[in-house]
């Protein structure tokens, strides 16, 4: 039986322990659990146990969790992330239900995502996916062209570019799990320097929390971990 509760306690202390060994600010690494594949009760146990910020990939399997906390009542208490790749004709209901977008790597994606959003709701807090391994079946914008998208977001009034994300390919060796880390950081930091007011490094999982840390995430995503093995 899986204890979601003591599973959170454990990577909130282990995430704690390290901002405090790379010397960063208390409480400067947001914990976003990735839910994807999770049935509804671990996802209740987790919100039970104090977690607010879920990620997801499927769209359809996002709603009917949302619906679900919506007959629940505490919908309003959750911060829904898309992690997953956006197929066009998904974007109205992403734009519509969820706060932040980690994923975006185009700008047909990003036009739709602005035009779709309810002008009553908050700006959609984006990040840039970027294919750090250049990998060509890997999703994510290439280096060379982060900047004209980051640009063309700052001209979309509904969306608030946050920052980037990455999914670097698997690497077991530390200092490897950092360089690619520290790759995104570099240019993260080279758009601030260009005026971009970026905030947040979506990056780091199970496996390589610790060297996303160690390179500054300010968001790391955390799914088995905490919730065991998906649902097949």
């Amino acid at each position: 039986m899986i204890n979601i509760e003591n599973n959170l306690k454990i990577v909130r202390a282990n995430l704690n322990a390290l901002e405090q060994k790379y010397h960063r600010k208390p409480g400067s690494v947001t914990l976003l659990a990735v839910s994807k594949q999770q049935s509804f009760t671990k996802m209740k146990q987790a919100f039970l146990a104090g977690q607010r910020a879920f990620g997801e990939s499927y769209l359809q399997e996002a709603l009917e969790k949302i619906q679900l906390f919506q007959q629940e009542k505490i919908n309003h208490e959750i911060e829904w992330h898309f992690i997953g790749g956006i197929q066009r004709n998904k974007t109205r209901q992403i734009a519509e239900h969820f706060a932040w977008v980690h994923s975006l790597d185009d700008a047909m994606i990003a036009k739709r995502l602005n035009e779709q959003r309810p002008t009553h709701a908050p700006r959609l807090s984006i990040c840039i996916q970027v294919n750090i391994s250049q990998e060509p079946t890997k999703s994510g914008v290439v280096f060379d062209e982060v900047f004209a998208l980051a640009e063309y977001c700052y001209t979309l009034p509904q969306l608030h570019l946050r920052g980037l994300m990455a999914v670097p390919s698997l690497q077991h060796d530390f200092a490897k799990q950092r360089e690619s880390f520290h790759t995104l950081f570099l240019l993260w930091q080279a758009l601030r320097e260009k005026g971009f007011a970026l905030d947040t490094l979506s990056m780091g999982m199970s496996d390589d929390m610790e060297a996303a840390i160690a390179e500054g995430a300010t968001i790391v995503r955390i799914g088995q971990a905490i919730f065991g093995e998906r649902i097949k």
